[in-house]
């Protein structure tokens, strides 16, 4: 028996692809997709699947570094994180995403920041989601 239980649950709704818009359920979000140019599309104004990962991705990865932070009596708060998400074509014809998230932690020491980082990337549910599925690679950056 899974001792798992939801504490929250959301959903969005895409109408055209890449090219389409997407929508959450609540409304809050409300974007225009565009495919970019580096991957044969228009490009356009609209956002992509990669940069929401790639927003959401790094919002998650600041507050589980936040909640480390927490535990060890370290202040994270200061912390920025700029996530890049890659879409690479493998063999075959098929594609899959990579992940850069490049963490700033000023005024820590290297080494507390590299422990942060390495705790954060075990309790954050992204991380948790892509382990052993899409290549991640933490940077701590000064």
């Amino acid at each position: 028996m899974s001792t798992e239980k939801t504490i929250y649950s959301t959903s969005a709704t895409v109408t055209g692809g890449r090219s389409g818009t997407v929508t959450s359920d609540d409304g809050h979000l409300s974007l225009q997709l565009s495919m970019p140019a580096a991957t044969g599309g228009p490009g356009g104004e609209g956002t992509n699947p990669e940069q929401l990962f790639a927003a959401g991705y790094a919002a998650c990865f600041q507050s589980a570094l936040g909640v480390v932070g927490q535990r060890r009596g370290v202040d994270a708060g200061n912390s920025t994180i700029t996530g890049t998400v890659g879409l690479n074509v493998t063999g075959g014809g098929k594609f899959k995403l990579s992940v850069k998230l490049a963490i700033s932690l000023p005024g820590l020491e290297r080494e507390v920041a590299e422990q942060l980082v390495a705790q954060a990337h075990e309790v954050c549910p992204y991380s948790n989601a892509v382990r052993g599925n899409i290549d991640v690679d933490l940077v701590v950056v000064d």
